[in-house]
């Protein structure tokens, strides 16, 4: 979710946000204790019970255009009593609920309910006999809908339910251009449109099972289609191991990043990871790059598809914008104005499409996006200010995580021309070791206990020195030739330092690392980066504390964060609270916040890939694996990876030693 930020402080954004988003602004209602279901651009957001009443933010949507609103089931003349709700994957939810019809004596139920929901509009109600007699049963189905955008619903302007009409099958809603039909298999008895109302009278023999579907689209044809993106994820990833969380947690993971795959309409046949759900089911340039190289383990056709999407969104020109890829301004909390994902996704670029030619995305397709990472590096270039930072946005302040993000994207450009043929690598080698220079001297704030890197610089020079989660960045330094990792802003004596912060209570949660330290001003455990566990940042701290050989703090937050993905059902959510862990607690969400969202979903791939420290150069032919010593989830087999574009899988044992079990024929084991 992006946060509310001062109207004064926005600026226009660049790219349009998701049909049917909330604005900015939006005061957005709660949706942590709904069952949310998604195949983008289809998403069902249910409550737990599973009755769509037509109330809050609840119904059948499809590209932001609430379908149905209610879609009630009376059973025997009686509510069906809820029983459990759970995912039985991203794409599909399964309601169970009990009636007593009378029939039998006693407070037994005798009739069992299942109602199977797709994000696509399809749901199948069954109804089961538990008694020893034939039933005749009235079933009652009542449908509505408003036919509003997510947007007009979330902020409460909906408006009121449409007339119905009768459909063959079922009934259909029509405002404008806008329509929705639900019909129903078997056909039933009854269709009132009055009423918005469906009848069945069915015979239940003993123990015998009836079914009814429900279709909801957008026109009189067929089922809508859902999930018809090509997903260009491993659809075979595997963990197996000693701790059988990791295998439902990188399920569930590939599975939500799948279902949030969304289509360039200018050009079909790429894809990209929507931010998230329900408010942000659209491309989010930044958060986008980032799930696409946090699952660089499972194939490169998915970060070659969003950096082709971006590459066309470039700005062009001669002007100071030419050469940026554009995003709009997103919330950073109190203490600092909002930050220009544009920025951040055009720092991200190079260094991802250097990323994914080292995991073996093909040379053709890294010589046909070179071009748009060279206008990234011509941006960057003039983008640098008069002190040698850059802002974000200009004039702003000089964010930690941005010169983090400029320094990798220097280094891996360096590394990307220099292998691609292309000049210029030693120019940016020279920059970096230039940013270091300034970075050391200019945002390090010395103390007591060691020190800490400042959050930012105003632009006046002044330090903001406030510990934020954000300085994590600071340890992820990307992958260079030859299983080498790029080198970092910090000396070794100040990574250790940083080490030692982001492992301590103040900023390990027990869920997971904190976005702000808990003693800084303003520290909020729900505040979006003031506070709350951003499972995206923790994972890009634990990655880059073990590539840093820091075990202990580095396998603390791993297992505070599995121990979150746990209690989330393994669907991490984009952020929740971060209050202190104690004995028996569990992790408290955020009601506002997206879920699933890609980058929480990449986050489950990017922890647990982590484990193994797989350090791939395709075009060297190689692939070094340097573990997390001590093995902190026990024994695991990674498997279904890609590599090269080829099957790779790899095994971590109790002693926290790597072995490659399947991997291309090109490929040897080096580094």
């Amino acid at each position: 979710m992006s946060h509310p930020v001062p109207p004064a402080r926005v600026a226009p954004a660049r790219v349009a946000p998701a049909r049917g988003a909330p604005s900015r602004g939006a005061d957005l209602p709660p949706v942590h204790g709904a069952v949310i279901c998604v195949a983008a651009p289809c998403l069902v957001i249910s409550p737990e019970h599973g009755q769509l009443t037509g109330q809050g933010v609840d119904g059948i949507y499809r590209a932001g255009l609430r379908l149905l609103s209610r879609c009630v089931l009376r059973v025997g003349g009686r509510d069906p009593v809820a029983v459990q709700a759970r995912s039985l994957g991203a794409d599909r939810a399964s309601f169970t609920a009990t009636v007593r019809t009378g029939a039998e004596p006693g407070p037994d139920p005798d009739v069992g309910v299942e109602r199977i929901r797709h994000a696509d509009g399809t749901e199948r109600i069954t109804l089961r006999s538990f008694t020893g007699r034939s039933l005749r049963i009235p079933v009652e189905v009542s449908l509505g809908t408003d036919l509003a955008e997510l947007a007009d619903v979330a902020a409460g302007r909906a408006g009121p339910e449409l007339s119905a009409g009768v459909h063959a099958a079922g009934l259909r809603w029509t405002d404008g251009e806008a329509q929705a039909v639900t019909a129903a298999e078997p056909p039933p008895d009854d269709a009132l449109a009055s009423a918005g109302l469906l009848r069945w009278q069915l015979e239940l023999r003993p123990g015998e099972s009836r079914t009814i579907e429900l279709r909801t689209t957008r026109d009189r044809g067929a089922r809508a289609p859902a999930g018809q993106v090509a997903n260009p994820l491993s659809d075979d990833a595997r963990a197996e191991g000693d701790d059988p969380r990791a295998e439902a947690w990188l399920r569930t993971s590939v599975q939500d990043l799948g279902a949030l795959l969304l289509r360039d309409p200018k050009e079909p046949a790429d894809s990209y990871a929507a931010a998230g759900v329900p408010w942000r089911l659209g491309l989010a340039p930044a958060e986008s790059l980032w799930a696409a190289r946090m699952a660089l383990p499972l194939g490169t056709g998915l970060a070659a598809a969003t950096l082709r999407t971006l590459a066309r969104t470039q700005t062009g020109g001669r002007g100071a914008d030419a050469g940026k890829i554009p995003g709009p301004l997103r919330g950073a909390g109190p203490q600092l104005p909002p930050g220009c994902t544009g920025t951040e996704a055009t720092l991200a670029f190079p260094a991802v499409l250097a990323e994914a030619r080292r995991w073996g995305m093909p040379e053709a397709e890294v010589a046909q996006l070179l071009p748009a990472a060279e206008r990234c590096l011509e941006w960057i270039r003039g983008a640098f200010g008069e002190d040698g930072f850059l802002a974000d946005p200009d004039p702003g302040p000089r964010r930690c995580e941005t010169q983090a993000h400029a320094h990798r994207a220097a280094l891996l450009g360096a590394d990307l021309l220099a292998g691609c043929g292309r000049p210029g690598a030693e120019e940016w080698r020279d920059r970096a070791a230039e940013l270091r220079e300034r970075f050391a001297a200019r945002f390090w704030v010395d103390g007591p206990d060691g020190g800490r890197p400042a959050a930012a610089l105003h632009p006046d020079g002044r330090p903001l020195p406030r510990l934020t989660g954000a300085a994590a960045h600071l340890l992820d330094t990307g992958l260079l030739g030859g299983g080498r990792l790029a080198r970092g802003l910090l000396d070794r004596v100040r990574t250790e330092q940083l080490a030692r912060l982001l492992g301590a209570p103040a900023m390990d949660s027990g869920w997971g690392l904190r976005s702000m330290a808990v003693r800084e001003p303003g520290h909020n455990p729900f505040g979006y980066r003031s506070g709350t566990v951003r499972p995206y940042e923790s994972a890009v701290a634990v990655a880059g504390l073990a590539q840093a050989g820091f075990e202990k703090e580095a396998t603390g937050l791993l297992r505070g964060l599995l121990d979150a993905a746990e209690g989330f059902g393994y669907r991490l959510p984009e952020m929740y609270a971060a209050e202190q862990r104690t004995a028996g607690s569990a992790p408290l969400p955020h009601p506002a916040a997206c879920r699933p969202a890609a980058v929480a979903a990449a986050a489950g791939i990017h922890v647990l890939t982590a484990l193994a420290g797989i350090r791939p150069d395709a075009p060297a032919g190689t692939v070094a694996l340097v573990p997390l010593p001590g093995a902190p989830l026990g024994g695991l087999r990674l498997s279904g990876l890609r590599v090269s574009g080829e099957p790779f899988a790899v095994r971590i044992s109790r002693l926290g030693l790597g072995m490659v079990e399947e991997a291309a024929d090109a490929l040897q084991l080096g580094g």
